[in-house]
């Protein structure tokens, strides 16, 4: 059964320039992009994106690191998208990430982690629609679902 996630490449992902490789990653594992857009997330998508976490100390923090620079919002579908998406990306914390994983791969703390991917179907209902209307969903088929 398709599924739809979010996927965030952080601004440390975006300025070091490793959005390319993360995109390739997606799209081998047999991901389909049906929205994507460089964009500056503003303070108010900041709040809403991060509500779960209003009341931690860390809040604060997390909203000033997802507007420091651009980032990369990327809407993928496919099967088990959210539960395939997230083992790629690995552990919060890449500093306990496996080798292999997005995290494990290119990050090293839990502060500056490359990439964000919604955790649940509820999570991904909330967060869409902070960073992508729906004229911006491109609905088609790829006719390659054989592959994979």
């Amino acid at each position: 059964m398709s599924e739809r996630t979010l996927v965030l490449i952080k601004p440390d992902g975006v300025k070091r320039r490793l959005s390319g490789e993360i995109i390739k990653r997606l799209e081998s594992k047999g991901l389909n992009i049906i929205g994507m857009k460089l964009m500056k997330v503003s303070e108010e998508m900041a709040r809403k994106h991060y509500d779960v976490h209003k009341d931690k100390v860390f809040f604060k923090d997390l909203v000033s690191y997802i507007t420091s620079g651009p980032i990369v919002a990327i809407l993928l579908e496919g099967k088990s998208a959210i539960s395939v998406v997230r083992t790629m990306t690995g552990a919060t914390d890449g500093s306990k990430s496996a080798p292999g994983t997005i995290r494990g791969d290119y990050s090293i703390s839990i502060d500056r982690n490359i990439i964000h991917a919604s955790d649940s179907d509820e999570s991904f209902m909330h967060e869409y629609p902070i960073f992508f209307s729906k004229n911006e969903i491109i609905e088609f088929q790829y006719g390659d679902e054989d592959l994979f």
